[in-house]
């Protein structure tokens, strides 16, 4: 079993917010709910999805074939089976290709991160959303989600119960682009 390490943190100055980079098993983290980058379809075969009903158990499974169709850019939300979360949030992010990826994945992570402020969940853990069998470029997805985080936590109108949001990353790869975001983010002046 993989131990998970904390990478680097960003607390929003204004704020008793932080955005923390861990790598390891999102299946592991400690946190209120994870999210499970998914297809449309919700069929978890692969990936960090198939890996999340492996160890959560086929109940995610049965609960997301109830639920159905999910569109791109849409959040939804099951039980976590065995894992230590208390829930999923199962998002669709963008297929390479498809068109309009950039908005279609700003509008995943964002409807997840406010699925889980009005479910009133204080912490969260994601992955990099798109950047695996879908294709979307690994420096992009971390610019993206990144941005798109900092902007959803910094908003006054949207009262989120969120303090703490993690980026939990298993690949080398995908860990150096988040790495690089992080250190160019710790650089801005709201940020410390």
């Amino acid at each position: 079993m993989a131990t998970n390490q904390l990478i680097d943190e960003i607390r929003i100055s204004n704020d008793k917010k932080v955005i923390r980079l861990i790598k390891g098993d999102i299946t592991e983290q400690n946190v209120d709910v994870i999210v499970n980058p998914a297809n449309s379809f919700l069929k978890h075969g692969g990936g960090v999805a198939g890996a999340i009903v492996r160890k959560g158990g086929n109940i995610i499974q049965l609960e997301s074939n109830r639920i159905g169709f999910v569109p791109v850019g849409s959040s939804v939300i099951t039980s976590s089976g065995k894992l230590p979360c208390s829930a999923i949030i199962h998002t669709v992010g963008p297929k390479m290709g498809e068109g309009n990826e950039d908005f279609k994945l700003s509008k995943s992570i964002h409807n997840s991160l406010s699925l889980a402020s009005k479910k009133g969940y204080t912490s969260i853990s994601i992955p990099a959303i798109s950047s695996g069998i879908f294709g979307f470029p690994k420096d992009r997805c971390a610019d993206i989600l990144l941005d798109e985080t900092i902007k959803f936590l910094t908003n006054t109108n949207n009262n989120t119960t969120l303090r703490l949001v993690e980026f939990c990353i298993i690949d080398d790869e995908t860990l150096f682009h988040f790495k690089m975001k992080f250190k160019k983010l710790k650089q801005e002046k709201f940020l410390k």
